[in-house]
């Protein structure tokens, strides 16, 4: 994760930035700091990435990189206001002792567009990853990568649309499955692409248009408990009937860059 210390909205690159709306930075830091706070409550470790001045993006941590058995897939952003990020990222995984950290050829922006399970790395493009990430990623991982169409421009990257609850390694009760979990917001994809995720996952969780529009799909879920943002209402009681632990956090200060709980998140895996 990484403090919005320098926050701001002074340029448009989603259609949820709007320069014109200030951004209340102490209030910002406030709401990340309680995400922080719940993850540690909760059992897990966080990392803090350093933020830097001019990179008012850098609290959208998910977006640096996608790590997966230990292996670092760096990003490569589309936007040149955040195209700096980059080597940032990469350079603390290098710090850490990440021996495997490859800086890609094409255009992929992190964990924004890349949703891992246990069979398979779920891959948004349309508006921010490049497709050619997709073999990419594939080959760097040696996992196949599901490739999907994102058409709304309200749900620029995958994990505004999709998230996944169990990554097929564990589950509510222990067991999961080979195929995982996920919910998503089926308007946010092409036609095609509801299809493969209505054959990949017959029994996800459909979010109406309501909670996607409330950012709901930008969640994390460690198995068990779903952190996500408390505006999305329509999403707790189903979560709660399939056994997890839907935990409501207010980022929405964060939401005028266009992120959420899952934006200012990277997953470290193995």
């Amino acid at each position: 994760m990484c403090p919005p210390a320098h926050f701001r909205v002074t340029y448009s690159i989603n259609p949820w930035m709007d320069p014109a709306k200030p951004v209340d930075i102490p209030l910002a830091l406030a709401q990340w700091e309680d995400l922080r706070d719940r993850y540690l409550a909760l059992g897990h470790t966080v990392e803090e990435l350093e933020p830097r001045p001019g990179l008012p993006d850098m609290v959208f941590a998910a977006n640096g990189a996608t790590v997966v058995d230990g292996r670092v897939l760096g990003a490569r952003f589309a936007h040149p206001e955040r195209a700096a990020e980059a080597a940032v990222h990469a350079a603390w995984f290098r710090e850490q002792g990440y021996a495997d950290v490859l800086e890609p050829e094409h255009i992929n922006e992190g964990e924004g567009d890349f949703a891992v399970t246990a069979s398979w790395l779920l891959a948004g493009r349309g508006f921010r990853s490049s497709p050619l990430s997709h073999p990419e990623a594939q080959e760097f991982f040696g996992r196949p990568v599901i490739g999907l169409d994102l058409v709304d421009p309200r749900y620029y990257h995958l994990d505004t649309a999709l998230c996944v609850l169990d990554d097929g390694t564990g589950g509510t009760d222990g067991s999961g499955g080979s195929d995982g979990e996920i919910m998503y917001y089926p308007g946010a994809f092409s036609a095609g692409s509801r299809e493969v995720l209505r054959r990949l996952f017959p029994d996800a969780l459909i979010a109406s248009e309501e909670d996607a529009a409330a950012l709901g799909l930008n969640a994390v879920s460690d198995g068990r408990h779903v952190v996500l943002p408390q505006a999305a209402v329509g999403l707790f009681e189903p979560l709660r009937a399939r056994g997890y632990e839907p935990i409501g956090m207010d980022l929405g200060e964060l939401l005028k860059g266009g992120g959420s709980v899952k934006c200012c998140t990277q997953e470290l895996r193995g």
